[in-house]
């Protein structure tokens, strides 16, 4: 496997998101307010149209980033060169 890295930089993550066709999403069963309150939900980067993810916007996105003291774990190629779509969100 390639070498990880892990960043709390908004726009590097919102950039590897989108260039693997990602959006920004939370698991909805889990979501304990509006999106826009910044209060929860299990993060997730959806690929794929996915019927219990909730798709959010990247400000929604974030505020909860922001409010559970994430990073993103991230890899950008596998070790043959192909790009990768790893990723994990842990704490800071």
């Amino acid at each position: 496997m390639s070498e990880a890295a892990t960043t709390t930089d908004h726009e590097t993550i919102r950039n590897w998101v989108e260039a693997r066709g990602g959006r920004p999403a939370r698991v909805g069963a889990t979501a304990d307010g509006e999106p826009g309150s910044g209060r929860g939900g299990v993060l997730r980067i959806a690929f794929e149209d996915e019927d219990d993810l909730e798709q959010l916007s990247w400000d929604d996105f974030f505020a909860i980033f922001e409010k559970n003291d994430l990073a993103f774990l991230h890899q950008d190629q596998t070790s043959n060169g192909s790009t990768s779509r790893f990723f994990k969100f842990v704490a800071r």
